[in-house]
């Protein structure tokens, strides 16, 4: 427990059994809990989960990456969280800097954590991100920045943490059950004024690694800026 605090991290995982136990073994002593929800994988994901201590919560059908989250994050509220920290079980982010997240929450500099992949584009592109991914990454961020007034380095990122109360003040019901989840969830965030900051994160490009394909890259870019230009005639979110 981090300065009398919960510390929760949840795993959003669709077969992830290749890389799960690495991920689990990085994550730090602070973590109070781990909770991972299997979004009806087809490997045996949920079984190592459980071989791991780990809770475990299974959904019958596929809901997509924004419906894992939206189980992530009741079931870490509902077993007592204060800070909820998300890793992609798929091991492409960095598990040992949860700790970082956790403590920036739990000492109160800021309410939200991104861990930012973009710190320059040499060493992003050395990583592994294809080089399409990197310039829309970089083009949606701008342009969500000039909408919102932000300033932050990525708005994409997989590697995020939340105080309990920024979640519990959050519309989940009305978000997407798909990837533009994140969107919508770092918009309301800053509608509503919760402080956020960032810590540069490394992450690996691999074939297990997860990562969308070009023609829902490309829906996903399209959804980003049509919340984006919602955001600036103040629609609801």
């Amino acid at each position: 427990m981090y300065a009398n605090k919960k510390v929760i991290v949840v795993l959003p995982a669709y077969n992830a059994a290749k890389t799960l136990e690495k991920t689990v073994a990085d994550l730090p002593t602070l973590v109070d809990e781990i909770i991972l929800v299997d979004d009806a994988s087809h490997d045996n994901t949920a079984e190592i989960a459980e071989e791991l201590g780990l809770f475990v919560y299974r959904h019958q059908k596929n809901g997509g990456y924004g419906a894992n989250q939206k189980s992530c994050y009741r079931l870490a509220l509902e077993r007592g969280a204060d800070i909820i920290v998300m890793v992609h079980p798929d091991y492409q982010y960095d598990p040992r800097l949860v700790s970082y997240f956790a403590s920036f929450i739990a000492d109160d500099y800021f309410d939200v954590m991104l861990g930012s992949r973009i710190r320059s584009r040499r060493e992003t592109l050395a990583g592994g991100m294809p080089v399409y991914k990197y310039y829309s990454n970089r083009f949606l961020t701008f342009f969500e920045n000039l909408a919102t007034g932000q300033n932050l380095s990525e708005w994409h990122t997989g590697m995020r943490a939340y105080s309990a109360a920024v979640l519990r003040s959050l519309k989940l019901e009305k978000t997407s059950n798909d990837f533009v989840f994140d969107t919508q969830v770092l918009l309301q965030i800053v509608a509503r004024k919760w402080r956020i900051g960032e810590i540069p994160v490394p992450v690996r490009y691999f074939s297990e690694a997860s990562s969308i394909n070009w023609k829902r890259s490309l829906k996903y870019g399209l959804q980003t800026l049509l919340l984006a230009l919602k955001y600036i005639i103040r629609k609801p979110l």
